[in-house]
């Protein structure tokens, strides 16, 4: 399968800039995965379309403003950290732009000092491990010099911070946000829950790597980066059990998608679990836990496009793509929303 079939041309006033004023009040393209058909409802109105013993499964990750704006000690030169995965005794797996003269033993200074960084290794990729030096305590020094990280299409500041957090965030760890989630209000889930609707919650630390593009022209021989989940007990639980009522399993976003099929059983099925996933989702991937899925518009020949489609088939969404851009539906981040049932 080609890259080029998941290809589309997108008229670039269509990519939202801005989250739109009241979370709520995004559009929401309904896709009807056997026969293609395709309605439009305001998103506040999704409640249309769950039924009691559904369970609807939410990433209650939190972005962690992993931007950060420093120089170089030996020369003054300014320096971007953009931080991707956290490990132990204070040390991060980094993105480092301009990059190629950072060397092993340099100090990056962030805050005239508050946080000072030693490069201590050069990845494959292009990274840096590097151990952070502070005082005091580093999520508050974080939220102090850092900036939200938004993807690379957004080209507009965000004024507020929160709006690039889902209301239900959690876990501090990504580098992206679940998009998918950002549409929700804790009103509109009070609601659901009101409706017989079971709320679950899995946690999935989203990487930078959900942007990279896939650069091989057939899919099969693409690599996916790896990010952590977890899904507790409790959790699952709650999972299983509206399976065995007939509900459906209805992941929000591709991450809790993809997490959900990374631990789903042959019998459909999950358990308590915790680790990396790497699971890469395209047409010809039978489904053994999600029924459904809310999601946002995703860019031209996208890991999550693929994903996608491998739900309710090419066709069928290159088709409701074509139906979404010819009604003006924002795309990405702070764009509209899809659901396939």
């Amino acid at each position: 399968m080609k890259v080029e079939d998941f290809n589309f041309e997108l008229p670039e006033e269509l990519i939202a800039q801005d989250p739109i004023k009241e979370r709520t009040d995004s559009r929401l393209l309904v896709l009807n995965k056997k026969t293609g058909k395709v309605d439009h409802k305001i998103f506040k109105d999704i409640i249309e379309c769950l039924n009691p013993n559904d369970c609807l499964v939410l990433n209650n990750t939190k972005v962690i403003p992993a931007r950060l704006i420093g120089i170089r000690e030996k020369t003054g030169a300014k320096i971007e950290f953009l931080l991707l995965n956290r490990q132990e005794n204070d040390q991060w797996e980094v993105m480092v732009k301009p990059g190629k003269k950072v060397v092993i033993g340099e100090r990056i200074i962030f805050g005239e000092g508050l946080l000072i960084a030693n490069i201590l290794e050069k990845l494959e990729n292009g990274n840096r491990i590097i151990q952070f030096e502070y005082k005091g305590i580093f999520e508050q020094i974080l939220d102090e010099l850092g900036e939200m990280p938004l993807p690379p299409y957004i080209s507009h500041q965000l004024e507020d911070k929160d709006r690039y957090q889902t209301v239900y965030a959690k876990h501090a760890g990504s580098a992206a946000a679940p998009t998918a989630g950002l549409h929700f209000t804790n009103e509109l889930l009070e609601k659901i829950k009101g409706k017989g609707v079971e709320i679950a919650y899995i946690t999935l630390h989203v990487g930078i790597g959900t942007f990279r593009p896939v650069k091989v022209d057939n899919i099969e021989e693409h690599d996916m980066h790896s990010e952590f989940y977890w899904i507790t007990e409790e959790e699952a639980s709650k999972i299983n059990n509206a399976k065995a009522k007939g509900g459906r399993v209805i992941a929000v976003g591709t991450t809790s998608c993809r997490t959900l099929e990374t631990v789903a059983n042959d019998n459909g099925t999950i358990n308590e679990s915790k680790g990396w996933t790497d699971i890469f989702i395209y047409p010809g991937y039978k489904y053994k836990m999600v029924d459904a899925l809310i999601t946002n518009f995703h860019l031209p020949e996208s890991t999550l496009i693929m994903l996608v489609s491998a739900l309710a088939g090419k066709e069928n969404v290159m088709g409701a793509y074509q139906v979404a851009i010819e009604n003006k539906y924002r795309f990405y981040s702070f764009g509209d929303a899809m659901m396939i049932l």
